[in-house]
């Protein structure tokens, strides 16, 4: 019976030891999750800050006034006078 007994004992406290261990290593775990999701939060609004960036900047460049002052100034271009515009009849 004292045997039985002392076994029983040795098996609880192998239990309580694994379930120890297991809850020190699922909150290590819990842990380095947080921090990694710390991280790609950070990532995540540095990409939303840089995507606003850039479709302002998209806009400021394809503003009508700039791209007409580039087809002007760069290109030589020109708004055709009537005599050079030619219309193309449609089917």
């Amino acid at each position: 019976m004292y045997r039985k007994a002392l076994i029983g004992v040795g098996l609880l406290w192998l239990a309580t030891l694994v379930s120890a261990l297991a809850v020190v290593y699922s909150t290590q775990l819990g842990r380095e999750l947080t921090a990694e999701l710390g991280k790609a939060q950070k990532t995540r609004d540095e990409l939303r800050y840089e995507q606003e960036r850039l479709l302002l900047e998209k806009g400021a460049w394809s503003a009508y006034g700039r791209v007409e002052k580039v087809a002007r100034e760069k290109l030589g271009m020109h708004v055709p006078a009537p005599a050079e515009q030619v219309l193309v009849p449609s089917e």
